[in-house]
């Protein structure tokens, strides 16, 4: 068994709209899902990527609005990375400044270009220049020319206080590691796919991480299908680590648990995907909700915030 790369990774966003209007409107990403937090409904559960979100390019995000901000540390993804073409970063450097973003530039990280910013809530984001991007579908309106779009997951940080045991995690389901420099450590899965990339960095001996907008919640590597999820999580539950059982989350199946460095880490199956309840071309345009909460849809969408598409010539599919 060997995990594919990065299935998703999840954020916490405080305003809905301010979230949807940044991911679509300046990263050029497609509205994919507008659903719930299936343990929360009382909240949005959005989803980004690319064309029909396939596994290795969906950011998504829990979203509270007034949630106070949280802290970047030890024990936590403290950087989402995304993969953009080779000399992307001119183009980008001059679109966030246009979109009064502040991004620092940093030279060479693996020989590969780096730009460094902050979403609206806080949560560091890296475009990082490949010359392995992953094949993602561009084929959707967006205000980011196709030659300079985000292409998926690359290499974000897991900032880890002592990464021993981490990255003997890691060997586990394949991960070997690819490169080092100073405390940062790249493993992968796949040398020739950018979205099965990680960087592991030892805590400077900073302050722990505290979870809250502004920070990833967990992150999702992706398995084949639930046959394998299941005998994954029997590994992992012979290895001593607490593994949830497995979860329906309607788009795919997930187990949790967290690795000896405190990070939530989180399996999911490739499908059934998000066209599993909306048709390609209606993806992100209505609320869907799990089974168990349909009876209850007009109280839902009662207690969530309106939120518009309006503002981004992008969000039209």
């Amino acid at each position: 068994m060997k995990l594919r790369g990065i299935h998703h990774i999840t954020a916490i966003a405080g305003d809905p709209q301010t979230n949807l209007d940044f991911y679509i409107g300046v990263l050029g990403l497609r509205f994919v899902k507008r659903t719930v937090n299936f343990d929360d409904p009382s909240t949005y559960h959005l989803y980004f990527g690319d064309r029909t979100g396939r596994p290795g390019s969906a950011m998504t995000f829990f979203t509270w609005p007034g949630a106070r901000r949280g802290r970047r540390g030890a024990g936590q993804v403290v950087a989402a990375s995304f993969a953009i073409p080779p000399a992307s970063v001119k183009y980008w450097e001059t679109r966030l400044k246009e979109e009064h973003v502040f991004a620092e530039t940093i030279s060479g990280r693996f020989g590969d270009g780096v730009i460094r910013f902050l979403d609206p809530d806080g949560l560091m984001l890296e475009l990082i220049e490949s010359r392995q991007p992953d094949d993602f579908d561009f084929t959707f309106p967006s205000s980011v020319p196709a030659e300079f779009a985000l292409r998926g997951f690359h290499a974000p940080t897991l900032e880890i206080m002592r990464t021993g045991q981490s990255e003997q995690l890691l060997m586990q389901p394949g991960f070997e590691l690819v490169g080092s420099e100073k405390s940062r450590r790249r493993f992968s899965l796949n040398r020739n796919s950018a979205s099965a990339h990680i960087d592991l960095v030892t805590s400077d001996g900073g302050d722990l991480s505290i979870s809250a907008a502004g920070t990833v919640h967990h992150i999702a590597f992706c398995c084949h299908d639930q046959e394998e999820q299941l005998r994954w999580r029997e590994k992992l539950v012979a290895m001593g680590l607490h593994v949830t059982p497995v979860i329906d989350r309607q788009y795919f199946h997930s187990i949790y648990f967290r690795e000896p460095g405190g990070i939530l880490f989180e399996i999911a199956t490739e499908r059934p995907g998000f066209t599993v309840d909306e048709e390609v071309e209606n993806l992100g345009q209505s609320l869907k909700l799990p089974p168990q909460y349909e009876a209850h849809r007009r109280e839902i969408e009662t207690t969530l915030p309106p939120i518009s598409l309006k503002s981004s010539a992008a969000a039209t599919p």
